[in-house]
């Protein structure tokens, strides 16, 4: 059943954990704003999505790097009378070069795609929520939030516990007013982010009982947003993880990271 002039706006929809969230989403009714890069793959997304469940999708195409995408997006939304009921922050960046060799300029639109353009669509879109006293707003955070720092992107691991402590502010604020946010910690998942980030080879030396598909991570992602949870790690195997990340002494966790996540603490 159609959710008639309810939307869900997903940023990153063009491919993995972003994709599976659009489609469970459209399977529970839900109308779709997707937004990414790809103009032809979204176009081709969105189609099929709309056919398949007998929804209304629409698609804008930015990248998020960019200053302006945020207001761009929520204005696009605005012109078109889209309630928008549900925002998927979902949007990546990676950078295959190590920190030294990078530029700031690259290093700057990490940050905005993972952080600044998820405080400014939040902030746009919040206040309708709160004058309908209702939203449901996710942030698809990392399990690298809670994990030691990294030779692979080091501010990767930082800018999703900003993420975390962000979300955990939107319901002191708002979760009165009907809305909640759901910070999702996703371990390794099969997308096409690591060989985007660069780290392809890391990801391929981890052990396949900790690599999971990207539709289960958005179910079980979809599912915590729906249930208001704060923070949420998908699949048992994380949760355990995150448990031992708090709990045991730095070295062992060191041993073990090591051993699970090959490259993880030595990169050129």
């Amino acid at each position: 059943m159609t959710m008639k002039n309810s939307y869900a706006l997903i940023t990153g929809a063009s491919s993995g954990i972003g994709l599976e969230i659009a489609k469970d989403l459209a399977g529970r009714g839900y109308n779709l704003i997707l937004t990414a890069r790809r103009t032809e793959l979204l176009e081709s997304i969105s189609k099929e999505i709309s056919e398949e469940n007998n929804v209304h999708v629409d698609l804008i195409s930015k990248d998020l790097s960019n200053y302006d995408a945020p207001r761009e997006i929520f204005e696009f939304c605005e012109s078109n009378n889209y309630k928008v009921d549900v925002l998927i922050n979902n949007a990546g960046y990676g950078i295959k070069t190590s920190f030294h060799k990078t530029s700031i300029e690259d290093e700057e639109s990490f940050i905005r795609v993972l952080g600044t353009s998820v405080i400014m669509l939040t902030k746009l879109f919040i206040p309708k929520m709160i004058e309908n006293q209702s939203g449901k707003i996710m942030i698809v955070s990392s399990v690298a939030s809670f994990a030691a720092p990294s030779a692979i992107q080091p501010l990767y691991g930082p800018i999703k516990t900003f993420m975390n402590r962000f979300s955990d502010g939107i319901n002191v604020n708002y979760k009165r007013k009907g809305i909640t946010s759901t910070a999702v910690c996703p371990g390794f998942t099969v997308t096409g982010f690591h060989t985007a980030s660069g780290v392809q080879e890391q990801m391929d030396q981890v052990p396949s009982f900790m690599v999971f598909p990207a539709s289960r991570i958005a179910k079980e992602g979809v599912e915590a947003m729906f249930a208001g949870k704060s923070i949420f790690i998908p699949t048992k195997t994380y949760r355990f993880l995150v448990f031992a990340l708090k709990n045991l002494p730095p070295f062992i966790l060191k041993f073990l990271s090591n051993i699970l996540a090959p490259g993880r603490f030595s990169k050129d």
